[in-house]
């Protein structure tokens, strides 16, 4: 995970060299936003330049609240300049990096209504994305933001195919998908419990049917045939252990499955031993 991902933008050709010096505006003393203070005061009375390095020194020093303040500063003292546009990304980028994401995505939403065709609105995105992103919970709790996280990152996809972007939101789409798989496998095992089996087969069969490439599917397809044991429905515990067999031969669910059916299953007069194998022919 690029928990801390280094913006592309920061390599923008902004001449910060001359003004990199000015150490008058990098002091931070924490008073909450509302009157004009004295400091802030005397930052609205700096040129854009000077605070925009001010803010880029603040963010490399991982000083991300001063950051914020300068960055903003810049936007809201010289509106219509250069450095107010970039301005409002890298104070999104340091809400991100501080972990305030519901500040960076409106900020983000902002730039992105405001400059659609900016040369860094791929990276706008991608940035969104990775706010929701980091939110992701545990598979055990509601799973609702990753299913955002899942929207945003496949928005980045279809934007900016050919992009470091968009090749880094499929990565993070998988690990979503495997929270998502994770979420109905915990859900199916509740009412599996409880001999709640319509529900359980349900979940199961969604996990198998939509998350194929998650890890989750060996265990659905075991649950699918134990349920289906269960209840008397040999043919399909055969068919759900067959395909668990010829795409997982060497998982130990398989293993499992197995000896369900081997042990627990009744064998008609006429099966042969390799009942199993003919199952998998049937399937395949």
């Amino acid at each position: 995970m690029l928990r801390r991902l280094v913006p592309l933008l920061l390599a923008a050709p902004l001449v910060l060299a001359a003004c990199s010096g000015d150490d008058g505006v990098r002091a931070w003393d924490g008073t909450a936003a509302g009157r004009a203070t004295p400091r802030q005061q005397a930052l609205a009375q700096q040129t854009p330049e000077s605070l925009y390095a001010a803010g880029m020194d603040a963010l490399n020093a991982e000083r991300y609240g001063p950051a914020v303040e300068l960055f903003e500063t810049v936007d809201r003292e010289y509106p219509y300049s250069t450095w107010a546009t970039q301005s409002k990304l890298m104070a999104a980028y340091a809400d991100y990096s501080r972990n305030r994401y519901t500040e960076s995505i409106g900020a983000l939403d902002r730039f992105i209504q405001l400059h659609p065709a900016h040369r860094d609105i791929g990276y706008a995105y991608y940035l969104r994305a990775l706010c929701f992103y980091e939110q992701i919970v545990d598979a055990r709790r509601d799973q609702s933001g990753t299913e955002t996280a899942m929207s945003a990152l496949q928005d980045v996809q279809n934007r900016f195919p050919n992009t470091p972007y968009a090749r880094d939101a499929r990565l993070k789409m998988d690990l979503a998908r495997d929270h998502l798989a994770g979420r109905e496998m915990n859900i199916g095992r509740f009412y599996q419990a409880r001999h709640l089996n319509a529900a359980a087969l349900g979940r199961f069969r969604r996990v198998v049917d939509d998350f194929q490439t998650t890890n989750h599917v060996p265990e659905a397809l075991h649950r699918l045939t134990e349920i289906y044991l269960s209840l008397g429905l040999v043919d399909e515990a055969r068919r759900s252990a067959a395909i668990l067999g010829h795409n997982y031969p060497g998982s130990p669910w398989y293993q499992d499955s197995y000896a369900l059916l081997v042990d627990g299953a009744p064998r008609a007069a006429e099966d042969s031993p390799s009942w199993l194998r003919q199952a998998v022919d049937a399937v395949f």
